[in-house]
């Protein structure tokens, strides 16, 4: 709980309850001005409520994290580096056999395509208009100031 009275998070407490303020006095002009006819500002009324829902959803989810950080550190600090209550000693990293296999398995990778080279793709018009290109690179990269208009091939 130390953690969120740092002034980082003094200067964070204290812009949510500004920004929360500010937004819901808005709406509240929005509505008196709605009230008096002006038929847009009720859009803006709804609005800025939202705003201010907004930033007090992300002030609580950044709490949230710091104090699961905060109990993740603690955790991680109270537990013995050397060795484990069966005995066995730890790795250079502090971690045990038995905790590797205790351990929750990693989340599985982000599965990204392959570029699959195509079959029978050789020497012909691919390589020429391949090369032309690459001269039309080298000669923007060459002609730093040159519009690609310019190009004289």
């Amino acid at each position: 709980m130390k953690r969120l009275w740092t002034p980082a998070w003094i200067a964070r407490h204290v812009a949510m309850v500004v920004l929360v303020t500010t937004f819901l006095g808005l709406g509240w002009w929005q509505v008196s001005r709605a009230a008096a006819g002006n038929a847009i500002s009720w859009g803006y009324a709804v609005e800025w409520p939202i705003f201010a829902g907004f930033v007090v959803f992300v002030w609580w989810r950044e709490v949230r994290h710091t104090l699961r950080t905060a109990a993740a550190q603690d955790e991680d600090a109270a537990a013995p580096a050397s060795a484990d209550h069966r005995g066995e000693a730890a790795g250079p990293d502090g971690v045990t056999a038995a905790d590797a296999i205790d351990a929750k398995p990693s989340r599985p990778g982000i599965r990204r395509p392959v570029r699959v080279a195509r079959v029978g793709a050789g020497p012909g018009a691919d390589d020429a208009e391949l090369a032309a290109y690459n001269r039309y690179l080298s000669w923007l990269n060459a002609n730093p100031g040159a519009k690609p208009g310019d190009y004289p091939g």
